[in-house]
């Protein structure tokens, strides 16, 4: 049997929930230095915070909209060596707000990467399968470096100077040519068959291509992408099929979850997330919608997280409807077997 090489996720992966005070306040607890953090207030509507080591703490985007990276001056101002520091602002930091951060540890500081037809500059964590990648669009087909030394399973691109759409990329979209479409995290549309995106063309080891559309590729703009290669016993890229049942479709994963974001791709639908630290037990019923700026739900049976994958307990079309089509990404919080052959247990 092949084993993980990571026995400990929360070295790579971790999420982080805390109360705000509306002042300043660091939160600690992530256990590393993250380079990529998502932000989300739970307790209220407001926009999904995102932001990067690469770009700079200050710079945010929001997965929920289509408008332009902005500098936050009072939202998230460093990233520490155990979590960050925020200010005054009530997307971070409202006075008894609670929020959920969801932590990635990429490479630390980029560098240049000549790999593509577009020199890229890349912080990337092959161990874990992370990278934050950022470049110069230019309108025409072009090949980006992505550092991961593995082929992709899914990429998020977006434009950060101009208004446009997240386009993801994700190796589930099709069983034969996943290339051809993509998804957006800023809406609930279903997959779209657009050439212009991904020029209908493959990633590989070393590079993703990107077409003449704006979204990953706007002439003189500025992008980032954020890439994920599946490691076994940490993370995990797929598809499946709803049953339409409270006693819903398994999904094997090899290791017991942390953290699962599925999305419904055959008609329209919403991306939603959940974490094993908002909902401590089984079912997993609270949920955030990284289209949306809704505030957290609660009430509903959605998921349990098992030792090795999830099953669905709900018959909505939103997770697990009859027939329909599914993706998602998962990163564990343990692996099913260690590097030392020991089992993990569900919860």
């Amino acid at each position: 049997m092949a084993y993980t090489t990571i026995d400990k996720p929360t070295d790579y992966f971790n999420t982080v929930t805390y109360t705000g005070n509306g002042g300043t306040q660091s939160i600690t607890g992530v256990g590393f230095t993250q380079d990529f953090t998502w932000i989300k207030i739970r307790s209220e509507t407001n926009h999904h915070r995102l932001l990067d080591t690469v770009r700079g703490a200050t710079k945010e985007l929001y997965s929920d909209l289509t408008s332009a990276e902005v500098t936050g001056a009072n939202g998230l101002t460093s990233f520490n060596s155990d979590g960050f520091t925020l200010g005054t602002d009530h997307g971070f930091n409202k006075s008894s707000a609670t929020y959920v951060s969801w932590n990635w540890l990429a490479g630390g500081t980029a560098s240049s990467n000549s790999d593509g037809s577009i020199t890229s500059s890349v912080s990337a964590n092959t161990t874990a399968g992370f990278s934050i990648v950022s470049y110069t669009g230019t309108g025409s087909n072009a090949t980006i470096g992505h550092g991961l030394g593995a082929v992709p399973k899914m990429f998020i691109a977006r434009n950060i100077t101009d208004t446009e759409q997240w386009t993801t990329y994700h190796v589930g979209l099709d069983t034969t040519a996943p290339q051809n479409y993509h998804v957006r995290l800023n809406t609930t549309d279903a997959r779209v068959d657009e050439a212009s995106v991904w020029n209908n063309t493959a990633p590989t080891s070393s590079v993703f291509s990107v077409g003449s559309s704006g979204a990953p590729n706007g002439s003189g703009d500025n992008h980032i992408a954020y890439c994920f290669a599946e490691k076994k016993g940490y993370s995990k890229f797929g598809s499946y099929t709803g049953n339409g049942n409270a006693d819903g479709t398994f999904v094997y994963t090899g290791f017991k979850p942390a953290w699962f974001m599925q999305k419904r791709i055959d008609v329209a639908n919403g991306w939603h997330i959940f974490d094993t630290k908002r909902d401590t037990f089984n079912a997993c019923e609270r949920y955030m919608t990284a289209n949306a700026s809704s505030s957290e739900p609660s009430g509903t049976d959605y998921v349990d997280i098992l030792s090795n994958g999830l099953k669905m307990r709900r018959n909505g079309n939103d997770i697990n409807g009859s027939g329909a089509s599914y993706i998602y990404m998962a990163f564990a919080e343990s692996p099913f077997v260690t590097s030392t052959g020991i089992p993990t247990t569900a919860r």
